[in-house]
């Protein structure tokens, strides 16, 4: 399977990552570095997140931490192996300024400040119509 970014093949995108149906949280993957990332979401209705027409804080974390989960498996699917199951270990800063609603289109930047031995140090940074809207720094660890 050969596929070229940007990408918002679900089918490819979501084997980048251990999540299913209904728990996904990343739609796109469009930049790829070895130290960065940009994944897109687009916010549906049906999400379990959703409340009062809002996608929780919770939700944002859980995206932030899905994108972190794209840099990885799309790391591995350039290897030719299969992605790990990786795990927050830590959050270390959240902020959100806004909570995005239904329908808005979210864009996760990912930048990779330190990998020991499955450990990953990350900045995440979410933006909604070019403003951002969260910023996290989250420990993540692979199985």
């Amino acid at each position: 399977m050969e596929n070229r970014l940007p990408t918002s093949d679900k089918d490819f995108v979501e084997s980048l990552i251990p999540q299913r149906f209904p728990f996904v949280m990343v739609h796109e993957l469009s930049e790829y570095s070895e130290n960065h990332l940009l994944s897109g979401f687009e916010i549906k209705e049906d999400n379990l997140f959703i409340q009062d027409g809002f996608f929780q804080a919770s939700g944002l974390i859980e995206h932030q931490a899905q994108s972190v989960a794209l840099h990885t498996g799309y790391k591995y699917y350039l290897l030719g192996k299969d992605a790990p199951t990786g795990y927050i270990g830590a959050i270390k800063s959240f902020e959100a300024e806004i909570l995005p609603r239904t329908g808005d289109h979210l864009i996760s930047e990912v930048t990779i400040l330190n990998e020991v031995m499955g450990v990953t140090l990350v900045d995440i940074v979410t933006k909604l119509n070019g403003e951002v809207i969260a910023k996290s720094q989250m420990k993540t660890a692979v199985k």
